[in-house]
């Protein structure tokens, strides 16, 4: 009798401790417990951190600003949408797996920046970035290479900042690495490419026509005017063009930084203009303004004054 009386007792406590269990887990939102696993499977890659250290490393590559508006793709546990919130960026980050994005909402809030940092969930290569000055990924080598015409597509100057992966033949403008010393073991370098405008083809003016042949940043071309044909080679940085033309200057002698719109009067002046002083080639980045150049070509200023009103 003591015994039965013993066992209904224990069976009523059983039964209500799990009734008890599966209440509080009706009341605890989906999902709250959920850890993200290194190396988990993906739509398209699998699942690593970057390491913290490089995430700092990639943002200040991408000279991520308050001004910015940050977009990760592939976002994971939010990190790199949330550091750049810290410094005062909009940032977005787009992620397939509801879980990480729910993650990250609630990592956001911890940080205390959820009016900066957002997350949404959406197929990488179904979503709209063109909105973005900077962008940050972490992903494979092939889908780098999937996106690359929709990133070169982007608004020139856009930065765009990859992990250890690159773009193939699309070659990184600038690299930085994060050390053993600073807390990464691996995956610790940083890519980054800045979008260059579209200068390919023929620019024709009244002063002569200019032939460019582009592969991403890099150009090469001829430039046609006063009866003679000089070579042209030089670099695109967004919507700017450091250059240099035939044997005078010497390669490397003189660069000039362009807007990609005025890029035929500044060759022009760089490579045909008889009456610019030595004197005014030597400064080794001259930024011209359009409106400075026009009055030049028109003889309204002279060297000097022109060498004087270019912006510092």
């Amino acid at each position: 009798m003591i015994a039965s009386h013993f066992l209904r007792r224990s069976f009523l406590t059983l039964f209500l401790s799990l009734a008890a269990t599966a209440v509080l887990a009706q009341d605890k939102p989906a999902g709250q417990d959920y850890q993200p696993e290194v190396g988990q499977s993906g739509k398209d890659v699998v699942w690593v951190p970057t390491p913290q250290a490089l995430v700092d490393k990639m943002l200040d590559l991408g000279r991520v600003t308050a001004a910015d508006y940050v977009i990760d793709l592939g976002s994971g546990d939010g990190r790199t949408v949330i550091t750049a919130a810290k410094r005062g960026a909009r940032a977005l980050g787009i992620e397939y797996n509801p879980d990480m994005v729910a993650l990250s909402q609630r990592n956001a809030v911890k940080e205390g920046v959820t009016g900066k940092a957002t997350f949404m969930k959406a197929d990488l290569f179904e979503s709209d970035f063109s909105q973005a000055t900077v962008i940050t990924m972490f992903l494979l080598p092939d889908i780098n290479l999937k996106l690359r015409p929709k990133i070169l597509g982007l608004k020139p100057g856009t930065r765009i900042v990859s992990n250890s992966f690159t773009m193939g033949e699309w070659q990184h403008d600038r690299s930085v690495q994060a050390t053993e010393s600073e807390g990464c073991q691996s995956y610790c370098t940083a890519y980054l490419w800045i979008v260059p405008a579209m200068v390919d083809g023929p620019w024709k003016l009244p002063e002569g026509e200019l032939t460019l042949k582009q592969s991403f940043q890099m150009i090469t071309g001829t430039l046609r005017a006063g009866g003679k044909e000089t070579a042209i080679k030089g670099r695109l940085s967004g919507d700017q063009i450091s250059f240099t033309c035939g044997d005078f200057p010497k390669p490397g002698f003189l660069l000039l930084h362009v807007r990609a719109p005025s890029l035929l009067q500044a060759v022009v002046l760089l490579c045909v203009c008889p009456a610019v002083p030595r004197s005014f080639l030597p400064k080794p980045h001259i930024p011209l303004h359009p409106t400075a150049l026009r009055r030049f070509f028109r003889g309204l200023l002279s060297p000097a004054a022109f060498s004087q009103s270019a912006p510092a």
